[in-house]
């Protein structure tokens, strides 16, 4: 996708504030944990290479990404510390991870059969194998079955390395424990029946590692609590260390008009005016991730909400001011504007999704800009 660079959209990537989240997580680590920032989704819209040398001048020791592509990324960017990507990869390419020191998950013997196909034994693959406790996602679902596959590797040791072992919480972000707890104990059975316990035991996301010490293990895999956002949203206000937001998200106004009263906006003519208004246009829309149905949402111009009015389309949307504004006027979508802010979970809030996606959804069109820069 083209980089929107000669239009006044912007998304602005506070570097301290991931430094800072970073930082504050390793602090509190037990002595003998290790903490994997995951950068997956271009770090959840933060920029992969950005926040990986952040977050290891930070303190982090490794990496976690989504799939092989993002690793490599990492790797070509002369990256040396540990990675693991999250997903399951096509057995055909365990050669390349292999080559490549990057560790993968596995889910069953067979996927080990056939990768030892196409592995020269010159370096082994190092593995994480994934456990099925309440996720319903990846993982082993019997005991025998990951008894088999961790002695297939034992077997094996020119080719596979049994690096670690883990599993996802599905509720560690909710005051609730029940299921919680009952994935701690499945986990805790599954790692009994090996006869070895691989160097990472870990089953820490974000939410785990601020609200639960579970499992006794040493990894933490620190996603969204690097971008300064709870994982709970408002389940569960209170953090151990603040998290400081990262991203903010400005634009300008490109048009201000007068309109008078019974004048529609946008497609569907969806909104009328109820009396003489000024109306402002911004380049933004959905495909720069600006959901469409953000529409009567607000943003912030002069300190002042101004309603999202009729629908946000494609490119640009529209706004109703207090007064007329010249074009240039500063528009802020998430971050402040003086004494009103915007945040990704008020975002979220009205779209009726989670902060995570919102962020996530905002494309590579708008360009991301560093500030309060960390070297």
């Amino acid at each position: 996708m083209i980089v929107a660079v000669h239009r006044p959209t912007r998304v602005l990537i506070d570097e301290g504030a991931i430094y800072h989240n970073v930082h504050a997580a390793v602090a509190s680590l037990d002595a003998g944990t290790d903490l994997f920032a995951v950068i997956k989704a271009d770090a959840y819209g933060h920029g992969l290479l950005r926040v990986a040398r952040i977050a290891i001048a930070a303190g982090a020791s490794g990496f976690c990404v989504a799939v092989l592509d993002e690793a490599l990324a990492l790797r070509a960017a002369g990256f040396k510390q540990p990675v693991l990507v999250l997903g399951i990869i096509d057995p055909a390419d365990a050669q390349l991870a292999a080559e490549q020191n990057i560790a993968v998950p596995v889910s069953e013997l067979s996927w080990l059969q056939d990768a030892a196909q196409v592995l020269d034994g010159q370096r082994p693959l190092k593995v994480h194998t994934a456990v099925e406790t309440g996720m319903g996602r990846i993982g082993f679902t019997h005991r025998a079955d990951l008894r088999a596959a961790s002695d297939y590797m034992s077997a094996h040791p020119d080719q596979f390395t049994h690096e670690g072992i883990f599993t996802h919480f599905a509720t560690a972000d909710s005051p609730d424990t029940q299921q919680f707890d009952r994935q701690v104990a499945r986990f805790k059975e599954f790692v009994a029946v090996l006869a070895t316990r691989p160097r990472y035991v870990h089953v820490a996301n974000t939410a785990t590692s601020l609200w639960h010490r579970a499992c006794d293990s040493n990894l933490v895999r620190f996603g969204v609590g690097i971008y300064g956002l709870n994982p709970s949203g408002h389940d569960i206000p209170d953090l151990p260390y603040e998290l400081e937001p990262a991203l903010s998200l400005e634009s300008a106004l490109v048009f201000c008009k007068h309109v008078s009263k019974g004048t529609t906006v946008s497609y569907g003519a969806t909104y009328t005016a109820e009396r003489d208004e000024y109306i402002g246009t911004v380049p933004m829309g959905y495909a720069d991730g600006w959901l469409r149905r953000l529409q009567g949402f607000h943003v912030l111009v002069d300190g002042h909400e101004c309603e999202m009015i009729g629908r946000v389309c494609m490119d640009q949307f529209m706004i109703r001011l207090p007064h007329a504004y010249p074009r240039g006027t500063k528009v802020v979508l998430i971050g402040r504007s003086g004494d009103k802010q915007i945040s990704l979970q008020d975002v979220a809030d009205y779209a009726g999704t989670i902060h995570y996606e919102v962020a996530c959804c905002l494309s590579a069109r708008v360009p991301r800009v560093s500030v309060n820069p960390i070297s």
